[in-house]
């Protein structure tokens, strides 16, 4: 059993702060934001609460939105160092084999990560999409499976993925809530809206198959402060789209399965970011990867290491709230045994008004820890023992 140790830490001021649940319960009770859709939610990212939902936890196909999951762990892997931007991913034959929308990849030819993810994100690229998966998991098959793993982590109950793309395939399913939910993840990295917030770009420049992106989420191009996600479209899913905006530092999320046409899933979402600039505002706390406190490490290379936020953190008001008083508690794992993984949970940070915990976010391991040698530990317990004959 995992042991903790708490430090109640720093008295904050801030507006008017209501319960995620409350936000939710209220908005029901409103006139719906959207319609002509068969789903849809609004989630302010930071905190995740839900200002607006409908129908949300229905089982629908996602098509290519599905590709939200696999940049997620394309952008994991980045960060835990297990991928680099500029390494040469090679396309095998199975992923120039894809249809639907491809960014046209031979047979053996080889993209740089970040050019592949451009193709992912902008053009939609199925081929691309695959020749990642294969990169990082050394098979489709597999990679879905880290997918899959990766939902479940996330807590999605109403999320299966069949294959890396979004093509259609019986079993493979998302949500609204849960779309939102990855969503909400992948935005964890802030370098991936240098990806889908273009709205145009190139492949394969100064050749002669130079091959031109156009973003299919013309918001990105449209809509002031919108720069991702993703949208989607097969006959089955009809239209969707999971998109995000950020105004005056507040960064929401809107998701909408099943319009009837390109223009109406935008005009609804239009319509969920319009409705959550207008009645709420963030007070941003914490950006991510910021030290909190630091903890102890047994056995490792080193003693300690620094619990970092995983994810930026601001607390949410509804515009003009009055002042109320927040607790911030931090929570760490009280034995910590190396190995460690840079991202590794070492504890939480909590958020409290009231006596009711209004936020929780995981802190991480800023760094990885090895075993220590044999030598190490040795000159550690000398030095003990040293101190102790003192």
């Amino acid at each position: 059993m995992k042991r903790f140790v708490s430090i109640l830490v720093t008295l904050l001021m801030f507006t008017g702060l209501l319960n995620p649940a409350a936000f939710a319960a209220e908005e029901k009770q409103s006139t719906d934001i959207v319609s002509n859709v068969s789903s849809a939610i609004l989630i302010e990212r930071d905190t995740g609460t839900v200002l607006y939902e409908k129908n949300s936890n229905e089982q629908l196909p996602p098509a290519s939105m599905t590709k939200i999951m696999t940049m997620l762990l394309i952008m994991e892997a980045l960060d835990q160092g297990k991928l680099t931007w500029d390494e040469k991913i090679r396309a095998s034959e199975y992923a120039a084999s894809m249809g639907g929308s491809q960014i046209f990849l031979e047979p053996g030819e080889e993209m740089t990560t970040k050019e592949m993810l451009k193709g992912i994100a902008i053009g939609s690229g199925n081929d691309a999409s695959v020749a990642m998966a294969e990169r990082i998991a050394g098979s489709e098959e597999a990679f879905v499976d880290m997918m899959n793993k990766k939902a479940k982590e996330l807590g999605l109950k109403h999320t299966f993925f069949k294959n890396t793309t979004g093509l259609p395939v019986s079993g493979h399913y998302s949500s609204a809530a849960d779309m939102a939910v990855m969503a909400k993840e992948l935005l964890k990295y802030e370098d991936i809206t240098k990806f889908t917030g273009l709205y145009e770009a190139y492949l394969r420049e100064n050749t002669d198959k130079k091959f031109w992106l156009v973003n299919t989420n013309k918001l990105v191009r449209f809509y002031p402060g919108v720069d991702g996600l993703k949208t989607g479209f097969t006959a089955e899913a009809k239209y969707c789209l999971t998109a995000t905006a950020q105004k005056d530092g507040m960064r929401v999320i809107a998701v909408v399965f099943g319009a009837p046409t390109s223009k109406e899933r935008n005009a609804q979402v239009t319509k969920m970011l319009n409705f959550a600039f207008a009645q709420y505002q963030t007070h941003p706390i914490y950006k991510r990867n910021q030290t909190i406190a630091q903890a102890k490490v047994s056995k490792g290379n080193l003693k300690s290491i620094d619990a970092v936020t995983s994810e930026p953190l601001s607390l949410l008001t509804k515009k003009g709230e009055k002042t109320e008083d927040v607790k911030q508690k931090v929570i760490l794992e009280k034995t910590l045994n190396a190995p460690i993984s840079k991202g590794d949970k070492v504890g939480s940070l909590k958020f409290i008004k009231n006596g009711k915990v209004i936020l929780e976010s995981p802190l991480v391991a800023n760094k990885a820890v090895k075993e220590a040698g044999w030598w190490t530990l040795y000159k550690r317990s000398f030095g003990m023992f040293t101190k102790a004959g003192k």
